[in-house]
């Protein structure tokens, strides 16, 4: 089955450690990014989420992680959950990244 509770690393080696997944598949953690553009030191992030339980094991699943201890952003990740034939267990995801902008006019920019 494939739930979400625990590590997971990303190719880039980004973590994220999901605590638990609720009777309801709603989720909390921690993602551990390697990568930012900002110079300030990178620290743990929360993460709050909610996971489909499908019974066919290949269940999606959508996060937001809020960057607010080094970054004035916020990131959303959507996916799905896929267990290979060999018993892993592979997420594929897509994400977006939000950056504050200082006006409306930079909106253009921010959002990658």
């Amino acid at each position: 089955k494939c739930n979400l509770t625990g590590w997971w690393e990303n190719d880039l080696h980004s973590r994220m450690h999901v605590f638990k997944v609720d009777n309801e598949g709603n989720f909390s953690g921690e993602y551990h990014t390697a990568v930012s553009s900002t110079t300030t030191p990178i620290e743990p992030s929360p993460l709050v989420g909610t996971q489909h339980l499908d019974k066919d094991d290949q269940c999606t699943f959508g996060f937001t992680v809020n960057w607010k201890k080094f970054s004035d952003s916020t990131a959303v990740f959507v996916g799905q959950c896929f267990t290979e034939d060999s018993g892993n267990e592979v997420l594929q995801t897509s994400w977006l990244l939000r950056e504050k902008v200082d006006s409306q006019h930079s909106d253009w920019k921010a959002t990658r």
